[in-house]
């Protein structure tokens, strides 16, 4: 992909050697170093290191927001691009579910962190707009390839650090040291106080809270009918509602209220204003039916299973899920786990089996549960919903877990059309 630039001696730039030519340069990063002599054959314009580009792409009229974390780094980075525009700021926003400017989607979903120069183009964008802030999530994987390089980060937020991706890290070990990497330098950050495993330079490091004394610590908070808390910082104490439901939403809400009061200059008071504004994020606790009870989640790691259910334990819990094939398989029997001690009844199914065989996948999960009294496999999700549905009774809530708003299913290489809401509301005749 070629992006033109105005005002430079070459038209275009580009980080793929072969779309090189008299009038485009090559932007040299740590993924096509390899393809350097590649570009100069192709008669590059010229050779850019990626650490000198940012100028180009205005990158010094606008504040990065950078989110890293296991989970909720989607919530959290929603959270604040609806508080910066509720407050009459213009904003961007890069992730999971696409590109967003001032409120309008631009590009739908893509990686959660895209190539360097996908990036570039898109705060340059967000630049032509006139935005003033751009909030983007950051993989472990973006980590160590290296897709944030020169990236001048205003902010950056750590939300939590529990398993995942470990079929690309290996271990547990390596992708704590991967996420805490993000936070090793002297810039501002905003931390998880309540997470034991962050490691962080402490220069312009600010902390949030639940459990531990932070620099934004909630000291109190009610999870009826959505949630509320009271936000303490220094002095100020400041009371907060919100449509949101679970305490992990709590963290969210927390640690983007904190980032908005530190990136603009708006009182607390004001920020917390405009939080109630903030309907979530589609397929994060999405209730897609009220009678009957019906919850969609995109929760995939155990923590984040457990968080979801956790947030609904006053009721009886009929569980729906899979987990993803050529991905990290030690978590699998870990979500078995946590599925079986907190839900009623567990249907295994098939998620996104890509090029490995569902019943194995199941088997690996079922191999967390010791009692498997409650347990059902039937690998044809839509089969598993239409049972969990069948079996509901009045006051219990069937949770499907595991692809929230995807709105498609990976088999092999091939995307098919598969959305477990869509689902829900034709077995449910809505």
């Amino acid at each position: 992909m070629k992006i033109e630039l105005p005002d430079q001696p070459y038209k275009y730039v580009t980080q793929n050697s072969q779309e090189c030519d008299e009038q485009t340069a090559f932007v040299l990063t740590t993924q096509n170093k390899n393809y350097l002599d590649d570009a100069k054959a192709h008669n590059a314009h010229s050779i850019i290191d990626v650490k000198k580009i940012a100028p180009l792409f205005g990158v010094d009229k606008i504040k990065i927001i950078g989110i890293t974390g296991t989970n909720g780094k989607t919530t959290t980075a929603s959270a604040i691009y609806s508080f910066l525009l509720d407050l009459g700021y213009k904003a961007a926003m890069q992730g999971t579910r696409g590109f967003f400017m001032n409120d309008e989607v631009v590009e739908g979903k893509s990686l959660t962190t895209p190539s360097v120069l996908d990036t570039y183009r898109h705060i340059y964008q967000a630049v032509m707009a006139g935005c003033e802030y751009f909030v983007m999530e950051v993989s472990s994987h973006a980590i160590v390839q290296k897709r944030i390089e020169g990236l001048p980060f205003e902010l950056k937020i750590l939300t939590n650090i529990t398993q995942d991706h470990l079929d690309y890290h290996k271990t547990l070990d390596e992708y704590v040291h991967v996420k805490n990497s993000f936070f090793s330098d002297g810039g501002k950050k905003l931390i998880n106080r309540d997470e034991p495993k962050a490691k962080f330079n402490f220069s312009k490091a600010y902390t949030y809270g639940i459990e531990s004394i932070a620099t934004y610590k909630l000291m109190a908070y009610s999870l009826n009918d959505g949630s509320s808390g009271i936000i303490q910082n220094f002095q100020q104490v400041v009371p907060f509602t919100a449509s949101l439901h679970g305490f992990f939403n709590l963290y969210n809400l927390l640690a983007a209220i904190a980032a908005v009061h530190l990136v603009t200059d708006k009182s607390l008071e004001e920020i917390a204003e405009v939080v109630d504004n903030f309907a979530g994020v589609s397929g994060r606790m999405e209730q897609v039916s009220k009678l009957p009870n019906v919850i969609v989640d995109f929760a995939h790691t155990p923590d984040g299973m457990q968080q979801v259910l956790n947030a609904l334990k006053e009721k009886e819990l009929l569980v729906v899920f899979g987990a993803g094939g050529d991905r990290d398989k030690i978590k699998r029997p870990l979500m078995g786990k946590v599925a079986a001690m907190l839900a009623k009844k567990v249907y295994i199914t098939s998620d996104n089996p890509r090029n490995e065989d569902p019943e194995a996948i199941a088997q690996d999960i079922l191999d967390g549960i010791e009692d498997r009294s409650n347990v059902v496999i039937e690998l044809n999700r839509k089969k598993a919903i239409q049972m969990a549905l069948d079996d509901q009774e009045e006051n219990e809530v069937v949770v499907i877990l595991g692809k929230g708003d995807e709105a498609y299913q990976i088999i092999y290489d091939k995307k098919l059309p598969f959305d477990d809401r869509e689902v829900v509301r034709e077995l449910l005749g809505l």
